[in-house]
C-alpha cells in the first residue's frame, strides 16, 4: 500500500534540510552562509481507517490511509460498529 491519503491525495514530498554557519551581519559578522543542504523527506499523517467507499455503485467497507486532516474534515465515512443501527434503518425505510 503506498504512503497516500485516499481521499485528499497526499503524499511524501521532497525538500531540502539546511544548515547555517556564522555570525549575523547585526551582530557584527559577516553573515549566515549555508554550509550543509541536504535532501529531506516530508511525509503525511496517515491512519488506517475502515470506511465505507463507492465501489461501482455500491457502497462496501475497506481498509485504507487516510490523512488525519481528511478525518478532521469529515471527509472519511465509517461504518457502523453493531447490527442494528442497519436494521433499524431498515425499519424506518419500510422494508
Amino acid at each position: 500500500m503506498p504512503r497516500v491519503c485516499h481521499f485528499t491525495g497526499k503524499k511524501t514530498t521532497f525538500g531540502k534540510k539546511r544548515v547555517y554557519r556564522g555570525q549575523k551581519i547585526t551582530k557584527g559578522g559577516f553573515g549566515l552562509k549555508p554550509t550543509g543542504i541536504s535532501p529531506r523527506t516530508f511525509k503525511p499523517n496517515l491512519q488506517p481507517v475502515t470506511a465505507i467507499i463507492d465501489e461501482g455503485g455500491k457502497p462496501t467497507r475497506r481498509r485504507v490511509l487516510a490523512s488525519a486532516k481528511a478525518i478532521r474534515q469529515g471527509l472519511v465515512v465509517k461504518p457502523l460498529k453493531r447490527k442494528y443501527g442497519y436494521t433499524r434503518q431498515r425499519k424506518l425505510s419500510g422494508e
